[in-house]
């Protein structure tokens, strides 16, 4: 099949504010560390649409439902005392069983127990801290020199098929993420598209559909909307040799890697597909791309945003954020906590058969429960970017893989920092009520002004 190029032939090089969005009669409401509500005017991008970009009966009903989300959101900050580590799950090592009776240790104390408190000392000594603890964690955070063998050129994608969309082209097309290993993915190009003057985002789908469901999910509004859209899935849904997280997708990629967890390697290839959009698709601007994702995507996302500078604002729809609470974050295609790696040394952890394990790394104070090492640091690390987690099961005590009542220490945890870099408005958590959805109405509304907001268009 031939290698895929991009369509430029109907783009014309203009000023890089041409097709930036002009905004009338903007009005804004503005919650400290809630959501932002703004109506814009009209994208020149934007086609077959009103003078506000968005058809009057969407536009009206949006509105509605992001006022009503607006309400929860402030009754979200009225819990801002709740730290308490999630419930631990029924199976739940000695250790942690007691956790949920015990606040989430502060992002605002470093390892030597000195308070932090200024915007220099968090980026100067706490934060590298936390990326250290994590790299030790993850193995590593990008590819090794040794590793350079395995990716080439980025550009050098398949296309499959091209076809015109309302307001869009759609290309089916395949991405070497490594050398010997193409990824399918579709690609989105708004019409009337100019150089550098698109935002992006990068959608993967969960663990059910394939990685074509994000364009019914989101890609469709976001490429009618101006932004170019490259859909996709994690390697543990499709790896090299058909390999999945149904047969050992973890040890193929320790056996070719080393020690570099699942987590690691995802977020390693949204930064191959950054690198894809800038090299390979014109119309992208550089400075606004994003990642969204649901479910096992939205685990994605918590550590897409920690540790892919690229990504300047996240969406994770339902990740269950409490590392050990109802969900599945300790499964080899994850985090694989339980497998010994030569590289962990933790000889004086308790339990003997959990020495040289990533549970080990996570449990800092095996006096303490609960990890010390957990998703409230993630959602730190994302800061200055903008993050948003929309949690769908939030009037339930606990839910299994959705984000229920316990989920709000962690962003809690999390915002004082941003809180501290004078940036509450970057942080946001929207929690619904309407179960483990990617497309709900209310879910809708919550990251549509978000991604306008922050990708601005």
């Amino acid at each position: 099949m031939p290698s895929f190029h991009p369509p430029s032939n109907s783009i014309t090089r203009k000023r890089r504010d041409a097709c930036r969005p002009t905004r009338s009669r903007a009005s804004d409401v503005s919650l400290s560390g809630a959501m932002s509500v703004r109506q814009h005017g009209r994208c020149r991008l934007l086609t077959k649409t009103d003078s506000r970009g968005v058809s009057r009966p969407v536009r009206s009903r949006l509105t509605r439902m992001a006022a009503c989300l607006i309400v929860g959101l402030i009754a979200c900050n009225s819990v801002s005392a709740q730290f308490r580590y999630h419930t631990p799950p029924k199976s739940a090592h000695p250790l942690m069983q007691r956790q949920h009776e015990f606040d989430l240790p502060s992002l605002l104390v470093t390892d030597s127990g000195q308070p932090v408190t200024s915007k220099e000392q968090w980026f100067e000594s706490r934060r590298p801290e936390l990326i250290a603890h994590w790299r030790r964690i993850l193995g590593k955070l990008r590819p090794a020199p040794e590793d350079a063998r395995w990716f080439g050129d980025i550009t050098k994608s398949v296309e499959i098929n091209r076809e015109q969309k309302d307001g869009y082209t759609r290309i089916e097309l395949q991405i070497p993420i490594e050398t010997d290993f193409l990824q399918p993915h579709v690609l989105l190009i708004p019409d009337n598209a100019e150089p550098g003057q698109c935002p992006a985002v990068i959608a993967w789908t969960s663990t059910g559909p394939d990685y074509r469901q994000p364009e019914e999910w989101w890609g469709r509004w976001l490429a009618q909307h101006g932004c170019v859209v490259l859909t996709g899935w994690a390697h543990i849904r499709n790896y090299r040799n058909g390999i999945s997280y149904r047969n050992g997708v973890n040890k193929a990629v320790y056996d070719r890697f080393g020690h570099w967890l699942p987590m690691a390697k995802m977020v390693d290839d949204v930064q191959r597909e950054v690198e894809y959009l800038k090299a390979a698709v014109p119309a992208v601007d550089p400075e606004r791309i994003g990642f969204m994702g649901f479910s096992l995507s939205a685990k994605s996302a918590l550590y897409v945003a920690a540790f892919s500078d690229d990504i300047k604002a996240t969406v994770s729809i339902d990740p269950h954020l409490a590392m050990h609470g109802d969900t599945n974050y300790h499964d080899e295609w994850y985090l694989d906590w339980r497998h010994r790696f030569d590289d962990i040394q933790t000889p004086g952890y308790p339990d003997a058969e959990l020495r040289g394990t990533v549970f080990s790394l996570l449990d800092a104070d095996p006096a303490r429960p609960g990890f010390e090492r957990n998703h409230h640091e993630l959602l730190a690390l994302a800061a200055p970017r903008a993050m948003m987690v929309i949690g769908c099961s939030t009037d339930q005590d606990t839910a299994v893989h959705s984000d229920d009542r316990q989920s709000i220490a962690y962003v809690n945890r999390a915002r004082e920092v941003y809180d501290l870099l004078g940036i509450s408005d970057r942080l946001q958590y929207a929690p619904l009520t309407c179960g483990h959805k990617a497309d709900h109405p209310d879910v809708t509304a919550a990251w549509q002004p978000f991604l306008r907001r922050w990708l601005e268009f």
